[in-house]
């Protein structure tokens, strides 16, 4: 199934196959926040700053407060759901009853990114990208700070320039971490001792994806740039998709699929970069795109979920 959810306070239910309309929850609150699925556990967040959580058949488990904005898709893992406010929380919230397992803290500076970029959860860490252009990852169990990643250090005269968010969620694997950031750098680091492998000066408000030989780069002029996971080296660049405010990229099988703030999304060739497909929606901006095996899943800010095969 898939489920998507809106800002008017439901949450849909999808056949996968053919998008029929299953099951709409009603939650009766403004959403502010994708939906997170698993564990036969379904949450999402109000404007109100609670942590909402269902049966995937729409029978309401439990309500918790996190005194905070909400913007990105909760993290649902085996025991706890992970939240993070938009004033620089990671809240834990125990699947059964909604009660605060753990709250990590970080001030922020004064100026960020408005991002909804998430986390993400491993089988006993958190990982996510913070502002000030860090890696950070903390203990699923208990929240404790485990590792930290300079991905760029801050720099500038004025707290504008001074802005370098790491975007998007960080790629993990079993050799290396990896990030990129608003103003700053595209890096990677070898997890087990926290050394730097390699970095490259960037710009990126969208994020990265990642397959098995490199790093998909959506920078904020609107270029997409292919990356050697290995050492970093450029594999190829295409500013064919300039001034699009592009989303963050996704790599399926067959290509690397991104949208726009016009409602297309965009299909390049994995190898070359070349533009290879683009397929019109609903003509508003697109919000998301998650891979669904070889397919993706893409929402629209006016609302619209589609299914699409390269």
């Amino acid at each position: 199934k898939v489920y998507a959810a809106g800002a008017d306070g439901s949450i849909a239910v999808l056949d996968e196959a053919s998008g029929r309309l299953l099951r709409r929850v009603d939650v009766t609150e403004r959403l502010t926040a994708g939906v997170g699925v698993a564990q036969n556990v379904v949450v999402v967040a109000s404007v109100k700053g609670e942590v909402l959580a269902y049966t995937p058949e729409g029978k309401a488990l439990w309500k918790a407060s996190v005194a905070g904005e909400v913007l990105a898709p909760p993290e649902v893992a085996p025991t706890v759901s992970i939240v993070r406010t938009s004033d620089g929380r990671v809240v834990a919230l125990n699947n059964v009853d909604g009660k605060r397992r753990w709250v990590y803290t970080r001030a922020t500076p004064a100026l960020t990114l408005r991002s909804a970029a998430g986390v993400l959860v491993t089988r006993a860490e958190v990982v996510l990208g913070i502002p000030g252009g860090r890696i950070i990852v903390l203990d699923q169990d208990t929240g404790k700070l485990l590792a930290e990643y300079v991905v760029a250090n801050p720099r500038g005269a004025s707290e504008l320039e001074r802005v370098a968010d790491v975007a998007g969620v960080p790629h993990l694997e079993e050799r290396r971490v990896c990030a990129a950031s608003f103003q700053g750098r595209v890096a990677c680091f070898d997890p087990v001792n926290g050394t730097a492998l390699w970095a490259k000066d960037a710009s990126s408000s969208a994020g990265l994806a990642a397959d098995g030989k490199n790093l998909y780069v959506a920078m904020d002029d609107g270029s997409i740039q292919a990356l050697a996971k290995d050492a970093g080296a450029s594999v190829w660049k295409n500013e064919k998709l300039l001034n699009r405010k592009l989303s963050q990229p996704v790599a399926v099988a067959n290509g690397v699929l991104v949208g726009d703030n016009e409602g297309f999304v965009h299909a390049l060739s994995l190898d070359t970069g070349a533009l290879i497909g683009r397929l019109p929606t609903d003509g508003s901006a697109i919000l998301s795109i998650v891979p669904m095996g070889n397919n993706a899943v893409v929402q629209t800010t006016a609302g619209g979920v589609f299914a699409v095969r390269l």
